[in-house]
């Protein structure tokens, strides 16, 4: 740390801020509730084999010190079985399944935007500019003539009321359409964004836990799109065998399951989903590691098949990638695997949508999302 004196600069050692015992294992538990996908039970375990091996707590404060003021906090809840009651213990003191509130919810989603997107400030309206002025909802500070079709909200009434004394004379007042001014505004894009996150079973093969940054992207996002671009919207899709919206509140609770890659159906899903938004730049982000596998076929039945790149799979896929063209949805891919046929199909799919694609390791898949994402909302995509 520099510290200005009459002399120059004098350094001294920098001091970490002190935190208490509930901050440090706070931040602990934070991480790895993430990880147990909400699972209170199974990071409490995984903490008390912290507390064994680096001795994270004392005499003075323990473990169950920590559990109690979560739950004072707010952070976690106890919840019982049997319609609220006590399970059987002493005096009628059983202990019920502990789950994290809604207030964790949305610490571990601020959480993770700071932790991916760094000292990012929120900005209440948003800040995505299409650099045309128009009938918008930011004032530029500038004005011009009235226009049939100007909302009367920006009507400026002193500079109208001015033009009319100097049109008409202050003797014979008179105020027509000729006389108003208008102050101009300037038109701010919304975009309209989903969000596709692959949970078939190889988002944790190969011993590395991919579906765990992909949560902290989708928290990460979704915070910063709540909270500096309120205006735009983010829906979010998981997609294995099929594919099904999840609300935002639920991602922390998010796992993979025994599931094969319905890239096909993540794709409809998404573009439903984007048809029922208007006047809105649209987008598909989809994060995904793995090749599509499977097919749903108009009977029901699922179509499978995990042996390389099955020609119909993908001749489907590059059919979804053409109609969302179509539509004037680009999609972006950021493809967690380096395996040289996968980077194959994924440089086809996008050329058939002319999206973007991304070959990425976990490191940085934030930073690169939200790069795209500003990037886009600088830009007006065709509608």
């Amino acid at each position: 740390m520099a510290m200005n004196t009459r002399k120059g600069f004098r350094f001294t050692t920098y001091e970490a801020p002190e935190q208490t015992p509930f901050e440090k294992l706070f931040e602990i538990f934070q991480e790895l509730v993430t990880h147990t996908s909400g699972d209170v039970e199974e990071a409490l375990d995984w903490l008390r084999e912290l507390d064994k091996e680096y001795q994270l707590t004392d005499d003075d404060y323990t473990i169950d010190d920590f559990i109690e003021d979560l739950k004072a906090k707010g952070y976690i809840r106890e919840e019982f079985d049997t319609d609220g009651e006590r399970g059987e213990g002493e005096e009628g003191e059983g202990l019920g399944s502990l789950s994290i509130t809604a207030k964790l919810e949305r610490m571990l989603r601020q959480r993770a935007l700071d932790q991916i997107f760094g000292k990012l400030k929120r900005s209440g309206s948003g800040n995505h500019k299409t650099g045309k002025s128009g009938r918008g909802d930011e004032h530029t500070g500038e004005f011009r003539e009235y226009r049939f079709g100007d909302a009367l909200e920006h009507i400026s009434m002193t500079e109208s009321l001015k033009n009319a004394q100097i049109n008409h004379g202050l003797d014979s007042f008179s105020l027509n359409e000729e006389d108003l001014v208008v102050e101009d505004t300037q038109y701010k894009a919304q975009m309209s964004t989903v969000l596709m996150i692959d949970i078939s079973h190889s988002m944790i093969l190969y011993g590395e836990d991919r579906i765990t940054p992909a949560k902290k992207v989708a928290m990460a996002l979704a915070e910063l799109i709540t909270t500096r671009y309120p205006k735009d919207t983010l829906d979010i899709l998981v997609f294995g065998n099929d594919a099904w919206p999840i609300a935002i509140k639920e991602l922390p609770y998010l796992k993979v399951g025994p599931y094969h890659t319905n890239t096909v159906a993540g794709l409809q899903l998404a573009m439903d989903m984007l048809r029922r938004k208007r006047n809105t730049n649209k987008q598909i982000f989809m994060i995904t590691d793995g090749k599509p596998s499977c097919l749903r076929l108009p009977n029901g039945d699922y179509y499978k098949n995990s042996v390389g790149l099955d020609d119909y799979i993908v001749e489907k896929c590059y059919a979804m990638a053409q109609q969302a063209r179509k539509l004037h949805i680009p999609i972006t891919t950021f493809m967690i695997a380096e395996d040289p046929y996968l980077m194959q199909f994924v440089r086809e799919f996008t050329m058939a949508n002319k999206g973007k694609a991304f070959y990425t390791g976990l490191k940085g898949l934030g930073e690169m999302i939200f790069e795209d994402y500003e990037q886009n909302r600088r830009k007006r995509i065709k509608g």
